[in-house]
């Protein structure tokens, strides 16, 4: 990674997408800390000392921008979940379907604007309820129509900004913007995660050989999930495939031997991302219309609790474990959904079929697709599944006594992101490679 990063350095047009996505990522952090017009910053300092549920999950991918109350207090979330929306809604809705799959680059152009649209509305609602969520905490200057309306506007103007930074960047700098948004922001409170490490050593200012195993053992923890992730994302399954020799003008080209690439997590972290803000969503929603539910119960407290089961250990191990196994499935079901927009086998065995190719042992056509499928459902199965636990297992260990959270979520978000970043940077660096040698 860190060779590929140098020859990234030395390349003058790889360099500068690096600068500018560099410059487009201080950005973002500068406008974690302008705070919304309307806010009165003692009261928000009180209210916001400790963020839980999905508060604190909404902090977490914002980099503390939620606790801030700033105008990138509700990060690209509303963005997300419009692309979860968009993309259901392809599934039922041919018109949408035939945009996706048959558009090319205009129906990804139309595709793409009615997601910023609905990410808009959804924006608009989202902050509308934050607003009336907190009205009563006291955090706004007054309760006016003007300040409500000043807040709102400041949120949903910082999701658009979000927007447009993650465009940018996919388009002009290196990497998918809007995972490189969420891997910055969950990646600034590195240093707070480093600093209740040295507290847990040293309590009180007392060293605690007690916290330093602990502290200890939270290290090699992480450091066996990102092993964990790493693998999973670099691993893949190699189908052979041999193509028989055939005539190409006047020449007989000859037999070759290739293989079919197929990694076990061809989704990357895009479900566990949307699992997340799925999971979340209804909280939000009922949050809107019931500013006080933490503290009611009946049918939507227990929805509520149930929602926020994802972020937070204060609803009980019973929402926890339920949502849990929900979380799973969601993982499990957005994997398999995301592997088959990208990998169709059956175009893939047309593809093998026309061009005088076959897998030994497999004949062309029908059971090549078949045999192509079974292997796509089983890596899949497999893929999801790990992620699934990984994401999961420190939901669970909040209610063990060591009281361990690693963060599953943000690992593999942080780790795919990283990785998806660093294949970018090389596929720019072989293009690069290949244009000076044709230039020579």
């Amino acid at each position: 990674m860190f060779k590929t990063l140098k020859n990234a350095l030395k390349t003058p047009d790889v360099r500068k997408r690096l600068l500018y996505t560099l410059l487009l990522i201080v950005v973002f952090r500068l406008g974690c800390y302008i705070t919304v017009p309307g806010v009165d910053s003692i009261a928000l300092n009180e209210a916001m000392e400790n963020t839980q549920g999905i508060a604190g999950l909404i902090d977490m991918i914002s980099g503390g921008a939620f606790s801030r109350f700033s105008v990138f207090a509700m990060s690209i979330s509303p963005y997300i979940t419009a692309s979860i929306v968009i993309q259901l809604l392809a599934m039922i809705i041919p018109s949408l379907e035939r945009l996706t799959k048959e558009g090319g680059e205009e129906g990804r152009r139309k595709i793409n604007r009615y997601t910023k649209i609905l990410t808009i509305i959804l924006a608009l609602v989202e902050s509308i309820g934050i607003y009336f969520a907190y009205q009563s905490s006291g955090i706004f200057v007054d309760n006016s129509f003007l300040t409500g309306a000043l807040v709102v506007v400041g949120l949903v103007a910082g999701t658009s900004i979000l927007m447009w930074l993650g465009d940018q960047i996919t388009n002009k700098g290196v990497g998918n913007g809007i995972s490189l948004l969420i891997f910055v922001g969950i990646i600034s409170g590195l240093p707070s995660g480093v600093v209740t490490l040295w507290n847990l050593i040293m309590q009180n200012g007392v060293f605690s050989t007690t916290g330093l195993l602990l502290a200890i053992g939270v290290i090699i923890g992480a450091i066996i999930l990102v092993a964990g992730v790493v693998f999973v994302q670099q691993a893949e399954r190699r189908i052979p495939v041999q193509y028989s020799k055939k005539v190409v003008g006047r020449k007989m080209v000859g037999a070759q031997n290739t293989h079919i690439p197929l990694k076990l997590a061809m989704a990357g972290v895009m479900p566990v991302i949307f699992a997340s803000s799925f999971m979340t969503f209804p909280a939000m929603i009922i949050q809107i219309f019931v500013p006080d539910i933490a503290s009611q119960t009946g049918f939507l407290a227990g929805l509520y609790n149930f929602s926020i089961a994802t972020s937070t250990s204060s609803v009980g191990i019973g929402y926890s474990i339920a949502n849990a196994i929900v979380y799973l499935l969601l993982i499990l079901g957005f994997t398999y959904f995301y592997t088959y927009a990208t990998f169709n086998p059956a175009e893939v065995s047309n593809n093998i079929k026309k061009n005088g190719g076959f897998i030994p042992g497999i004949r062309a056509g029908k059971p090549t697709t078949e045999y192509l499928s079974s292997v796509i459902s089983k890596l899949t199965f497999f893929g999801g599944l790990f992620l699934a636990i990984i994401a999961i297992i420190p939901m669970l260990l909040r209610f063990t006594n060591l009281n361990i959270a690693f963060g599953g979520t943000s690992i593999l978000i942080v780790v795919g992101v990283a990785l998806e970043t660093v294949q970018q940077l090389e596929s720019l660096l072989a293009m690069r490679h290949y244009k000076g040698f044709l230039e020579k």
